[in-house]
């Protein structure tokens, strides 16, 4: 039987007959002195975003490139126009990302509100990245901690919050225009940097510079060979230095994996390294379309002094899914110790093939990563090359499953099977170390499922989205939440797997209804209660009839809700399960609450509480307690109903359940209103509207 998954439901604050059944905290007193105020517990301060990469130390030149930019700076910022949005383009390896990382961290000052960066993975295999995720990262760097589903209420919403802010944005690796579009801020004072191998014309429609990024010349690309390789090791032989230097054709990076090739062979002088990248039939050929050719001798003459055990590992992470890698990440994929992995990361770290971007975090450079995935189809086996990538699917299976073990334990009901079984430990001790873990991991359990689901590999692609359920419950990533679970259902059915066709249905339709596609959810509970009858299971049918009922309530049919919430009642009854009588419960007493028939709405939610205390679930009893309080005071009893409300109101704040915060505040703002005290409703209203900006979009539009 699948784990129930109600607690998303409840209506999520939508209305009917003009919001009757939405309320919030009041205060019932005869005389008042002095003032009144009410305070809700904030969120930490978030420190302001300082994502920039660090700057390599071998840094060399781009005097002139610099001064250039500043001036495109200067010309903007001067004129008072739009925030500047300024294009580095040119060819892979040019150095683009270090030039623009440079540049910024000089200007940080002009920016005290933050610097953000994303990589838009414009030329990986598996697609660039979409301007929701990256809008999703941003919005977050800026305490808000539920971003909406739809890639328009998030580019509004981001412009909102940028609208007075000095920032500085950088959007890495960008592939095409439509990227960088909705990544925009909002206010004057802020300035975007985009790099690209390509050249994005199509963004002069929107105002922007732009700059090519030149090769270096001779002179600046000596002096940083010399800085990677020591002066001591080149001394007298400057001449092959320069000839290096222009087999490399003035790009940082083949100029830097040359350096660290001869750096790594102590007795080869540098002609020799010169005749080394040379190809066979002669001079290396000019630049053509980024370059490829030239970077791939280098990188073919760097991997070649790479010992037997880091040019494993090198192959390996060439063929996984995945953006970053970690230590853990690593020894899954060669089936190794941690420390193992360690050691060959510091190699790979050292020879310039691996950049280390932060605390246990490494990636390629986007070229180097194609010339690994290269070497790995060259080398190895076809087995190897589905092994490896499949000992790192499975490593975070079983990691995001203790993750779930954690946070959700009474809804990990479904099996779980593994190719390669790990011994790995886990990289949290707690419930919110894993919740951090899974959203830290997200994209990569996102990466790792698609790349399941087109491997076949159809147990571990709905196994993986069960176990993400803690991800999208608690942090609602709406757009990955149903993704995941289109993927997850299409592969439960290739898996012939009913029960877990019925757990994708079941959870996938919490998520399309979080999302506010109401109709879509119809759609999904209608196959899981079609599915759950065929199967005779009971339970399942009750939570698909749950589902409806919320979603018909939230498309004011209340007649065909209160049908489905009632055999959702009668079902559970018969099968044991109370938990799910009593968040029915809930929703009928709303329903009742909306159509101002207070005597069932109290009923409704008094026999809710009692159930959900019963099983011990605090979260739920809480959200009855709050309607039971908001029908005693539309029913007249003010002092007991404001007095429900606030000890729900506690409850919320205490677990941080910022939603139904605002949606108390809300309640004991129109009671107040309905009591005559229009300054007290302005200002629990005006609270309940600030934490709607940052978990409710839609019921922030509509408080306004």
């Amino acid at each position: 039987m699948s784990a129930a998954r109600e607690e998303c439901l409840g209506n999520g604050g939508n209305t009917i007959g003009g919001a009757a059944h939405l309320y919030g905290p009041t205060v019932q007193a005869r005389d008042v002195h002095g003032g009144v105020h009410f305070q809700v517990a904030s969120s930490p301060r978030l420190p302001k975003p300082r994502q920039l990469l660090p700057v390599p130390a071998h840094f060399t030149d781009r005097v002139e490139e610099q001064a250039a930019l500043d001036g495109l700076f200067r010309a903007r910022a001067d004129g008072g126009a739009p925030a500047p949005l300024i294009v580095i383009n040119g060819p892979a390896g040019i150095g683009k990302t270090t030039f623009a990382s440079r540049w910024l961290r000089a200007h940080s000052a002009a920016f005290p509100d933050g610097q953000l960066y994303a990589d838009l993975r414009g030329h990986l295999a598996t697609g660039p990245a979409g301007p929701g995720e990256i809008l999703g990262q941003f919005l977050r760097a800026f305490g808000t901690p539920v971003v909406p589903g739809e890639l328009a209420e998030q580019a509004s919403l981001w412009r909102s919050v940028t609208a007075e802010l000095r920032i500085a944005v950088m959007l890495d690796n960008a592939f095409t225009a439509a990227q960088i579009r909705p990544l925009l801020p909002g206010g004057p004072g802020g300035l975007v940097v985009v790099t690209s191998r390509h050249r994005l014309t199509g963004l002069g429609m929107d105002g922007a510079e732009f700059h090519r990024l030149r090769a270096l010349g001779a002179a600046a690309g000596a002096e940083l060979f010399i800085r990677g390789a020591g002066a001591d090791r080149v001394a007298g032989e400057l001449q092959a230095v320069r000839e290096v230097v222009a087999l490399c054709a003035g790009l940082p990076l083949a100029v830097c994996l040359a350096s660290a090739r001869l750096a790594a062979r102590p007795g080869q002088p540098v002609a020799a390294l010169a005749e080394a990248l040379t190809p066979d039939e002669g001079r290396l050929a000019v630049l053509e379309v980024e370059g490829e050719e030239t970077v791939r001798n280098a990188l073919d003459a760097s991997y070649a002094v790479l010992g037997p055990q880091p040019a494993q590992l090198y192959r390996a992470l060439g063929l996984l899914p995945v953006p970053t890698f970690d230590v853990r990440t690593a020894a899954a994929a060669c089936a190794q110790s941690p420390a193992w992995a360690q050691r060959r990361l510091d190699e790979l770290v050292e020879a310039n093939v691996l950049e280390d971007i932060g605390p246990d975090t490494y990636r390629f450079h986007d070229l180097v990563r194609v010339h690994a995935h290269d070497r790995a189809t060259a080398t190895e086996t076809v087995a190897d090359r589905e092994r490896i990538p499949r000992r790192v699917a499975d490593w975070y299976l079983t990691t995001a499953t203790e993750a779930q073990r954690l946070i959700t334990p009474i809804q990990l009901t479904l099996p779980r099977t593994y190719a390669h079984p790990t011994e790995l430990p886990a990289p949290f001790a707690d419930d919110a170390a894993a919740l951090g873990w899974l959203d830290a991991r997200r994209l990569h359990l996102m990466a790792v499922l698609r790349l399941a689901a087109e491997r076949g590999w159809y147990a571990t692609a709905w196994q993986l989205v069960d176990a993400m359920w803690p991800l999208f419950l608690r942090l609602r990533h709406h757009d990955l939440w149903i993704e995941a679970h289109r993927i997850g259902l299409d592969a439960a059915r290739s898996d012939g797997h009913r029960e877990a066709e019925r757990q994708m249905l079941n959870s996938g339709a919490i998520g399309l209804g979080a999302a506010h596609r109401t109709a879509e959810a119809v759609q999904w509970y209608s196959a899981s209660l079609r599915a759950a009858r065929e199967a005779g299971d009971r339970r399942d049918e009750g939570q698909a009839l749950l589902g409806l009922g919320g979603c018909y309530f939230t498309q004011e049919r209340p007649a065909e809700a209160v049908a489905d919430l009632d055999r959702a009642v009668e079902t559970w009854a018969e099968c044991g399960y109370p938990r799910g009588v009593a968040l029915a419960r809930i929703l009928l007493g709303e329903i009742a609450l909306a159509e101002q028939d207070l005597d069932r709405a109290v009923t409704s939610f008094t026999l809710a509480r009692e159930g959900l205390l019963a099983v011990s679930d605090p979260h739920d009893a809480a959200r009855a307690l709050a309607f039971l309080g908001r029908a005693h005071a539309r029913a007249g009893d003010h002092p007991r109903g404001a007095a429900e409300m606030r000890e729900a109101l506690a409850t919320f704040t205490a677990s941080g359940a910022a939603h139904w915060q605002a949606r108390t505040l809300e309640m004991l703002g129109d009671s107040a209103r309905e009591r005559g005290d229009d300054a007290m409703a302005d200002e629990l209203r005006a609270r309940a509207l600030a934490l709607y900006e940052v978990t409710s979009p839609a019921d922030a539009r509509r408080l306004r």
